[in-house]
């Protein structure tokens, strides 16, 4: 009960913007208050039980001193024992005193022991997803070619990827794109091995990733996710965590690489600056020019960006795609997006929909086709063409359809 008050505690904290949003905060204490007056319940129960314990042990131990004792002097008054005798029994009887005395308190903490003992073998006992093979070898690298084959792959009983095949040569850059629930975020997780296929293959050089380590295959790729997750601790210590052990000097050249180094010069403590809980202390593109700095000082074989600028204002769009663009420029690249003018470029275009891969071909290629693709961006230009919906840099986010993004 006092694990389930202290989630919601942590729960409405963490989102405490949302809850302010709406005016929840008698809601969120009301929640709180729930869970606390079971656990109150609990205490209560608790600690009624530890006390009858303590109460029948100590008027046992009692009545036994007391018969003890009386016996004692019964046999003293019958010549039977000596005086130094009775002193004797009577040391005796407190030495065993001290430890009975204990024991209720040993009875409380063997049931808060058995207790967190359940706990702990039920989550040993939770079913390991992806485990490697005895004796599988680390993945060897060489370039960072990706083969998807006939990859099919379902949560549960709802299917998600129905034979989805495609290829990123070693040094390309490939983009997929789709609806939402088309598969697109399950192929970033395939690739990083937190799930395997049910059918088909997925290589990278050639090598099945079912069968080699799981460290290895995500020590090849570099991620930059659409939300960035940081720890609440330095801007500095959040860039590292891309390569531990790495050195400030290393540090500094990721940041000035992802076009951050100039924010983090003008923070009052640098790169010391705290960022708060999940780096709340930062705006959207920092926090995105952050995880591009960790991923570059991963440096991976392989960049993955999962719909990495979509939620981001349009200047602030075109900054950070710059920076992708640089940073993987002649390495294996897969970016999973939204908006279809990030991607413009990209050697090839996979469209996902469905859990299939329907269209695929260049930007033009695909303009020329009049399907899926074609459909997406003429909704996402009506979109922006559309008044009030324009901020001032249309041009900056939608190109006209050509195979050049426009200036």
């Amino acid at each position: 009960a006092d694990e389930k008050a202290a989630t919601r505690a942590v729960d409405s904290l963490l989102n405490y913007e949302t809850v302010k949003y709406f005016n929840a905060e008698a809601v969120e204490t009301n929640r709180y208050d729930e869970a606390m007056m079971r656990y109150e319940e609990m205490a209560v129960r608790s600690r009624t039980s530890l006390s009858v314990v303590n109460i029948g042990q100590g008027a046992i131990i009692a009545i036994g001193l007391m018969l003890m004792m009386s016996m004692a002097g019964l046999h003293i008054q019958q010549g039977h024992l000596t005086v130094g005798d009775f002193v004797a029994v009577n040391t005796y009887l407190l030495q065993l005193y001290m430890p009975l005395n204990f024991l209720g308190w040993v009875y409380r903490e063997l049931r808060q022991a058995i207790v967190d003992m359940e706990r702990m073998f039920g989550l040993l006992d939770e079913p390991v997803t992806i485990r490697d093979r005895d004796g599988a070898p680390d993945l060897n690298v060489d370039g960072g070619s990706i083969v998807f084959d006939d990859v099919h792959f379902a949560y549960g009983e709802r299917q998600i990827l129905k034979g989805v095949s495609f290829t990123v040569p070693k040094g390309r850059r490939v983009a997929i794109v789709g609806p939402s629930g088309s598969g697109k975020t399950t192929i970033s997780r395939l690739l990083f091995r937190f799930y395997d296929p049910q059918q088909g293959v997925v290589r990278i050089d050639g090598q099945n990733l079912s069968e080699v380590t799981q460290g290895s295959v995500r020590a090849t790729i570099g991620v930059v996710p659409q939300d960035t997750v940081m720890f609440n601790a330095t801007i500095g210590y959040n860039i590292g965590y891309g390569r531990h052990g790495s050195t400030q000097d290393e540090i500094e050249d990721a940041s000035r690489m992802a076009a951050i180094d100039k924010f983090i010069g003008n923070l009052e403590f640098g790169y010391d600056t705290v960022v708060g809980e999940r780096g709340l202390k930062l705006s959207g593109g920092e926090k995105q020019r952050v995880a591009i700095a960790r991923a570059i000082l991963k440096r991976p074989s392989i960049f993955l960006f999962d719909e990495a600028t979509s939620a981001l204002d349009s200047r602030t769009e075109k900054e950070i795609q710059l920076s992708l663009d640089e940073v993987s420029k002649a390495r294996t690249t897969l970016v999973i997006a939204h908006r279809l003018s990030t991607v413009i470029d990209a050697d090839e275009i996979l469209v996902l929909s469905e859990g299939q891969v329907v269209e695929r071909g260049s930007h033009a290629d695909l303009l020329a086709i009049d399907g899926l693709y074609k459909q997406m961006w003429d909704r996402q230009s009506q979109s922006f063409a559309e008044p009030g919906k324009d901020d001032g840099n249309s041009a900056d986010i939608l190109p006209l359809p050509t195979t050049q993004p426009a200036e």
